[in-house]
């Protein structure tokens, strides 16, 4: 299962080829007088090895449940809690790559904040969101930098319908090739005392702290940026059990510390549903505005 989930990189390839074939199939069946040596039997083979290739993308691997983490939120003040395990698990739909308990944070948003999607063609500067720069906690104690990237540029936000589309399908599908740089964009991962692992993405360019870098539970380790897959600027994070995210397991945690308001953001609100029984409790539900104190007691 783990050797699976890491050759994720290598499957995804290995889809785009098949849909390439496929198209070239179709296109074959339109030219009759250059015909490529492929057949209707080839396609039927072809959409074969795309259904297992789809299998082995979604293949992940599980740990036996356990009580949640608890660890101090990575943020500090008022933010906004999307895709969160305070509503649902899977939290992002998916277990692949450490996912499983993982959540995007953003700040609430300010009547200068640009439109969730709008028409246009060029999607809005990173800088416009009151999210962009913020700082990134370390979530537990004495930890160690295991991974660090941050010199990917931070792009523009894909907040226009083109953009969203583009995301979904194009951009999608290059990530997927490109593997855990290219989704998770500038990020660090760092391994707790414990034997987990903790990972924080989409940072800004240059704020990474450095590999190797020891820092205890409050230290900054980096700052909110628009790298990876992602369609505006927030921070992506998640409790794993391993440093390698594509051969994660995803873990649960909540943050203790943290006050809900039980208020809803209203760029998010029609996100917000009734939390599922296998929601956390303790954790904000989608679209839901938090406060994490501003200086947290020691974990």
């Amino acid at each position: 299962m783990r050797l699976i989930s890491a050759l994720r990189p290598v499957w995804a390839g290995l889809l785009l080829a098949a849909f390439i074939a496929v198209g070239l199939i179709v296109l074959n069946s339109f030219i009759p007088e250059q015909p490529l040596p492929l057949r209707p039997r080839h396609a039927l083979f072809v959409s074969g090895l795309i259904v297992v290739l789809l299998v082995l993308i979604g293949t992940a691997p599980r740990t036996s449940p356990g009580a949640p983490a608890e660890l101090l939120a990575p943020v500090r003040g008022q933010w906004v809690a999307m895709n969160s395990p305070g509503q649902h698990l899977p939290s992002h739909g998916t277990r692949t790559r450490g996912q499983y308990c993982a959540v995007d944070l953003s700040r609430p948003a300010r009547d200068s904040t640009p439109a969730l999607v709008r028409w246009g063609l060029r999607g809005d500067r990173p800088e416009e969101y009151p999210s962009f720069g913020e700082p990134v906690y370390a979530m537990a104690p004495l930890v160690v930098v295991v991974r660090s990237l941050g010199s990917r540029r931070d792009h523009r936000a894909r907040s226009t319908w083109p953009g969203l589309v583009y995301l979904a399908t194009v951009e999608a599908m290059a990530r997927e090739i490109g593997g855990t740089g290219a989704v998770l964009g500038n990020h660090v991962i760092v391994a707790h005392d414990d034997g987990t692992f903790a990972a924080y993405a989409h940072l800004r360019r240059g704020s990474a702290i450095a590999l190797g870098s020891s820092v205890v539970a409050g230290d900054v380790i980096g700052r909110v940026g628009n790298t990876g897959n992602t369609s505006m600027p927030h921070l992506h994070v998640q409790l794993m059990d391993r440093a390698n995210v594509e051969a994660a397991a995803g873990l649960t945690m909540v943050w203790p510390q943290i006050a809900r308001t039980g208020d809803l953001d209203p760029t998010f609100v029609k996100y917000a549903r009734e939390p599922t029984s296998a929601a956390l409790s303790q954790m904000p539900r989608d679209g839901e505005v938090f406060t994490a104190p501003e200086t947290p007691p020691a974990a």
